[in-house]
């Protein structure tokens, strides 16, 4: 195969692959409460049937959920409603990708280890401050301030 047959053939595996949309797996994380075995295995079955799924792990202890496969996560959450429990997408997230300082709402004695709860609408949160007076008191306005030469 010369330059121009491999050129050829690159530009087709190109553009078929743009007429075909090809679908990813996707892995959507849910919260469900569940209190036995038999809430678990009836979340599992219901899960088991959406279309796409070719995976779903349950995990009891976190409450937690997980289906992997080609799903859309909205059908996944309403398959999971359907089974008429308390659900939610996954509100967590480890403690490193939150920001600094940790917002108080953030936290959520439920939520699994090093992990916290996932705060998306900021506008109704308020940041701890500081104190003006602490501010001033290492202010370069402040003739009386504090330095550190």
């Amino acid at each position: 195969m010369g330059v121009q047959g491999t050129l050829e053939y690159l530009s087709d595996l190109l553009s078929s692959t743009k007429k075909k949309k090809k679908k990813q797996t996707q892995t959507v994380s849910l919260k469900i409460r569940m209190d036995c075995e038999g809430c678990a295995r009836k979340v599992k079955h219901v899960l088991s049937g959406v279309k796409g799924a070719k995976k779903v792990d349950v995990d009891m202890k976190q409450q937690k959920v997980t289906v992997t496969g080609y799903v859309e996560p909205k059908k996944v959450l309403k398959a999971a409603q359907s089974t008429k429990k308390k659900v939610e997408l996954w509100p967590y997230v480890p403690y490193t990708m939150v920001a600094h300082p940790y917002i108080s709402q953030a936290y959520d004695k439920k939520a699994p280890p090093n992990m916290v709860r996932k705060v998306t609408d900021t506008s109704n949160i308020k940041e701890t401050t500081f104190d003006d007076s602490y501010v001033q008191m290492f202010s370069d306005e402040n003739p009386n301030a504090c330095s550190i030469m």
